[in-house]
């Protein structure tokens, strides 16, 4: 039988000197037992996995608004491809393949429903503003809790928790296994949002950058390929997570290039399609702040201590895109006579 003990001194063993060790975490908010046979590292994954915000993302819009297709990306889709970027480069640096694990999967917990535009619109209306990775740590830390464990949250580690606020934004990880993640997610989002574009003729695969082409790659595949590549080779040693020139640069040129074409495209989202969203997350919000007791129990229950604009917040971020409609309809749309 493998102990938990035994997989710690695995690590020492096998893992390289830069990387995040589960028996030397800076800890929990709260004070628990270890597990038998997991290390802090792989609880946290199994936690945030097993929770009800990780299940809501497969019904999250990731670039395209409520599409039809069954082969677009979700949040959850999303999610696993950046884990699987990620924990491919952390195994070829030999850095903490759990940690980075963790990382990923609760990196998008707090992302509204609508995908980014969703997240614009309640920054727009919540009066303290609104970011996605600031929410998905108030998710651990506050928002899915179970009774058993002592206080609010998961209780994660300290270095997932930092890994899940700063995947995104200037802030660095303070872990390697961390930086692996903010780098694996923008590898993953442009070329996979790449392929989402091209399938739903928004885009032709011919009409790329040729430049960007030549270096990274002629095809999703191998274009993730270049990359990964890259980053292990140039942070090989090293004890930070870093990319050549050339490569940083075409992918940030490739990443404009969708912003230009995709993710600003007036054919992806139409004024009118975002003035709908729009109108939904401010008519959702200002009926919630108006309307308290409509809440969820559990909601009602933090407002004496965050206040209602934070607690109607927190509601309408972890909707889905489905029962957003659904309940926008309810609320918004006039019943016919039956």
């Amino acid at each position: 039988m493998i102990l938990r003990e035994d997989l710690e001194k695995r690590e020492y063993d096998m893992l390289s000197p830069f990387a995040a060790k589960a028996a030397e975490t800076k800890g929990r908010q709260y004070e628990e037992a270890k597990c038998d046979v997991r290390t802090d590292y792989l609880r946290d994954r199994d936690r945030i996995v097993h929770s009800k915000p990780f299940r809501r993302l497969m019904h999250k819009t990731q670039v395209f608004l409520a599409p039809e297709g069954d082969h677009f990306r979700t949040r959850l889709t999303h999610t696993l491809e950046v884990s699987q970027i990620a924990r491919t480069i952390a195994r070829a640096l030999a850095l903490n393949e759990d940690l980075t694990e963790a990382i990923a999967m609760g990196h998008d917990l707090g992302h509204t429903p609508f995908g980014h535009n969703g997240e614009n619109f309640l920054n727009e209306r919540h009066p303290g503003g609104f970011k996605h990775n600031v929410q998905s740590l108030r998710v651990v830390e506050v928002l899915e809790s179970s009774s058993r464990r002592q206080g609010r949250g998961m209780n994660l580690t300290f270095e997932v928790r930092d890994g899940i606020l700063n995947h995104t934004g200037s802030a660095v990880p303070v872990t390697m296994e961390g930086q692996i993640v903010k780098i694996s997610d923008r590898i993953a989002y442009i070329n996979h949002d790449i392929d989402d574009a091209v399938r739903s003729g928004v885009i032709q695969e011919s009409g790329l950058p040729k430049d960007c082409v030549d270096v990274l790659g002629r095809d999703h595949r191998a274009r993730i390929n270049t990359l990964v590549l890259d980053l292990i080779r140039n942070s090989a040693g090293k004890d930070r997570i870093v990319m050549s020139e050339e490569c940083r640069f075409y992918m940030d040129k490739l990443r404009n290039y969708m912003f230009e074409n995709v993710y600003h495209s007036r054919i992806v989202k139409k004024d009118e399609e975002l003035d709908k969203i729009k109108n939904m997350i401010f008519s959702l919000y200002n009926y919630y702040e108006s309307n308290i007791q409509a809440l969820p129990e559990e909601r009602r229950d933090m407002i004496d201590e965050f206040g209602v604009d934070e607690v109607v917040k927190d509601h309408i971020a972890g909707m889905t895109d489905r029962y957003a409609l659904n309940l926008f309809h309810e609320l918004f749309v006039p019943k016919g006579w039956r």
